[in-house]
């Protein structure tokens, strides 16, 4: 059968329900497409479309699409004529806490709605286009073929499918095939273990039961107008006293109009692409970056779970990372929400917000004070990490466990470092509610898990019992513990009420906390352990990325970073995905553009790294494992060579490699809640905007020569002074904006998509 050209998607079984009386005979079931590409944000976002001109088999080369809650991937089965629409949810998870939440709390696999074709599917022509979040294109078969759009609302989580067959296929029928309801994991898992209950099924449902009450229920519904379909399906969590199924039938049974439903999603989506702007000539490195924001909305939301390490999607296979991982894996995920300026994505600290009373179980049940919490992982959405019950408490492995002891684990760091996270995240808002409801509360208390067990040595200084460094290596006065007490201990002070007694301890623990033990090859693992192995993990490089203890902009520091940082980079054979984004983000950091994009490039071209390998849909796959921090974090070692903050200074352009004369920022958020727009032309900076939101200092470092004009949109001068050498000092009150451009030089102050240095091709299959 000759191949179909592009345009629509899938196709839905003749014996299926009507939908709900709004659907009314007649009204159209394929929607218009967008017209209007005339806007830079529009251009540089469709030119990142993904592409499939190749079959796809599998989550790990597959269309995905999602809202933060339902997820859905696309390819085609182990039978030839059957499409896989694969359909998870971020909510779906056991509720038996009795077992460590990787099991007893562990993320469901949901279940697959299938299309089966007369012929066996032998070509595709597909698109996703990211500007509206659609899959669109074309499916051909031995005995026709099908055009559809597909897309997963980005208000209401439901599936719709718009679809029209060739008459060879005019019998193509849907059908959806629940997945056993049990973990998928293989590790640690109790002899009296047994799955979830077999599911009820009804006409055009299927609803799950869970052993200890609720369930989850999916449900769809199909429309015929002549030869065209739309399909609409939704999946729906309920617990303890629901499973799902009343209110998944109901929400299928009121949708609006297919118009609306697609002019609200649309909406959506084309507003989220416009609050920032990234181009660089790179255009492979640069739709990339499009594609991990696209990748981040689908996987997160403020009012959506935190992002397990498989986002909102349940892979085929399944495997054993079933929860959430918080000793990196969530900490490397978003800070890209930050400088890309979406707050509404920031699931962790509206974690924290609604959760936090669950971290007191991580304690060691002897250490439960009411003022103490710690993060074991693997944990769930809501902070709790099961494990065996004693009466109302819940102990065992559900801990950190105690330093010094044969308990201790690598876990005790994963709060701190998360409220890291936090602190980040406030600093580009500059919304004190933050501190003040979750940063300082929980900092206090995470801190005070640490101080339990510091003890004074016979040189005055604070020492740590043994613990783990993570992945590594067991140590005392471990460094990544280390670095995480002193970034604690010298932060609360400065956001804690002035009358807090606590205070004076916190300074003293900053003041007289053991340093880092070193060697010749810089900072080493902990006491008497340097690093003699290859370690994926930059744990022990903690105090300089992220925490910033220790900067390149400060000369004292800078033989103790390069030594450490040339240390653990000179040996690679055991690293994974994440660190190579982690050496491009601290390459950028000492000022080594060349050296962070070579970082950075490994990953993206699809360099196999041990048992890693980023797939051509940017999914990452660790072993048969999907893991979403690694192309998560890549998308910020992007922002970090275009735009650098910390409480100090707000840099521009720091680590742009001599391979792109030009480059343009638009709608960055900066820490110090600025708004930053910028351009690079010819190989140096032509002008910078800088917009404060909450009238905090700004020290910029511009990288412009010669002579400035400093002024505000109006033209009119900003009040400024010099500071270091490359530096200046503007006062900028709440809600003003400063220009800055070389001496009476009035450039063009619109975001562009800069020219391609090369030709690139398209992510996905092509």
């Amino acid at each position: 059968m000759a191949d179909l050209s592009r345009r629509t998607f899938l196709r839905g079984s003749s014996t299926a329900a009507a939908l709900g009386s709004v659907w009314v005979a007649g009204s159209p079931v394929a929607w218009a497409e967008s017209r209007d590409q005339g806007d830079v944000h529009e251009q540089i976002v469709r030119d990142a479309r993904m592409i499939w001109r190749r079959v796809p088999t599998g989550w790990d080369n597959s269309p995905f699409l999602g809202n933060g809650f339902l997820g859905v991937q696309v390819y085609r089965g182990p039978e030839a004529n059957v499409l896989r629409f694969m359909l998870s949810h971020s909510l779906v998870q056991d509720q038996r806490a009795q077992w460590e939440a990787a099991v007893g709390l562990s993320r469901l696999p949901i279940g697959y709605l299938t299309l089966t074709f007369a012929g066996a599917i032998t070509a595709v022509d597909w698109t996703l286009d990211l500007w509206n979040a659609e899959l669109t294109g074309t499916i051909t078969t031995t005995q026709g073929g099908m055009q559809f759009q597909a897309l997963v609302h980005n208000d209401r989580g439901i599936l719709l499918v718009s679809a029209e067959p060739t008459s060879g296929e005019s019998e193509a029928a849907w059908a959806f095939r629940p997945m056993p309801s049990k973990t998928t994991r293989t590790l640690r898992i109790p002899p009296e273990y047994v799955g979830n209950p077999d599911p009820n099924v009804g006409p055009n449902y299927v609803e799950q039961p869970l052993i200890a009450g609720g369930g989850y229920s999916t449900a769809w519904q199909e429309k015929r107008v002549g030869t065209r379909q739309l399909l609409a399906a939704t999946v729906v969590y309920g617990y303890p006293d629901s499973t799902g199924l009343s209110q998944a039938l109901t929400t299928l049974q009121t949708l609006p109009s297919p118009d609306q439903l697609v002019a609200s999603h649309r909406a959506w989506w084309n507003a989220y692409y416009k609050r920032s702007l990234v181009s660089v000539p790179d255009k492979w490195v640069q739709r990339f970056y499009w594609i991990q924001l696209y990748k981040m909305a689908c996987a997160t939301r403020a009012n959506a779970p935190v992002v397990t390490e498989w986002g909102p999607w349940f892979p085929d296979g399944g495997g054993s990372w079933t929860a959430v991982w918080w000793n990196l894996n969530v900490q490397v995920s978003y800070p890209l929400i930050n400088g890309s300026n979406h707050p509404e994505l920031d699931a962790v600290t509206t974690t924290f917000r609604r959760y936090h009373e669950n971290l007191t179980f991580s304690v060691p049940p002897d250490r439960r004070d009411g003022k103490t919490y710690a993060l074991a992982h693997p944990g769930d959405r809501t902070l709790r990490s099961g494990g065996p019950k004693l009466g109302a408490e819940i102990q065992g492995n559900a801990t950190v466990g105690r330093p010094g002891t044969s308990t201790k684990t690598d876990q005790t760091g994963n709060l701190i470092w998360a409220m890291h996270g936090v602190w980040v995240a406030y600093r580009h808002t500059m919304d004190r509610r933050v501190v003040d409801d979750i940063l300082y509360p929980i900092l206090s208390k995470a801190l005070n898990f640490y101080l339990h067990y510091l003890v004074e040595g016979s040189d005055g200084k604070l020492h740590l019992p043994l613990t783990r460094s993570p992945e590594y290596a067991d140590a005392s006065d471990c460094t990544y513990d280390l670095s995480l007490i002193r970034w604690a201990s010298t932060i609360l002070p400065k956001i804690a009420p002035s009358g807090d007694p606590n205070i004076p301890r916190w300074r003293d623990v900053a003041a007289r906390l053991t340093p880092y033990h070193q060697n010749a090859d810089g900072v080493i693992i902990g006491d008497g352990v340097p690093l003699t192995a290859s370690h994926r993990h930059f744990s022990h490089l903690l105090w300089m990325h992220p925490l910033r203890e220790k900067t390149w902009d400060n000369q004292a520091d800078r033989d103790i970073i390069r030594r450490t940082f040339d240390h653990w980079s000179s040996m690679r054979s055991a690293w994974a995905g994440y660190s190579y984004p982690a050496a491009s983000t601290m390459s950028s950091l000492m000022g080594q553009p060349e050296q962070a994009l070579a970082y950075l490039r490994y990953l993206l071209d699809g360099n196999v790294i041990g048992v890693a390998q980023l797939m051509p849909n940017t999914m990452y796959k660790e072993g048969s494992n999907l893991a979403i921090e690694s192309p998560l974090t890549a998308a910020q070692s992007v922002l970090d060579m275009v735009i650098d903050s910390d409480p100090g200074v707000v840099k521009v352009f720091p680590s742009i490699s001599s391979t792109w004369p030009e480059a343009s920022i638009s709608g960055i958020r900066t820490q110090g809640a600025f708004i930053v727009d910028a351009s690079r032309r010819d190989g140096r900076t032509e002008w910078i905007k800088v917009f404060s939101e909450a009238g905090e200092p700004l020290v910029l470092r511009h990288g412009m020569s010669g002579e400035l004009d400093v002024r505000d949109e109006h033209g009119r001068p900003v009040p400024w002074r010099a500071g270091r050498p490359g530096l200046i000092v503007i006062r900028l009150r709440r809600g003003e904006t400063a220009i800055i451009t070389s001496r009476g030089q009035r450039p063009d102050l619109r975001p562009r998509d800069v020219p391609a240095i090369t030709p690139s091709p398209q992510w996905g299959l092509g």
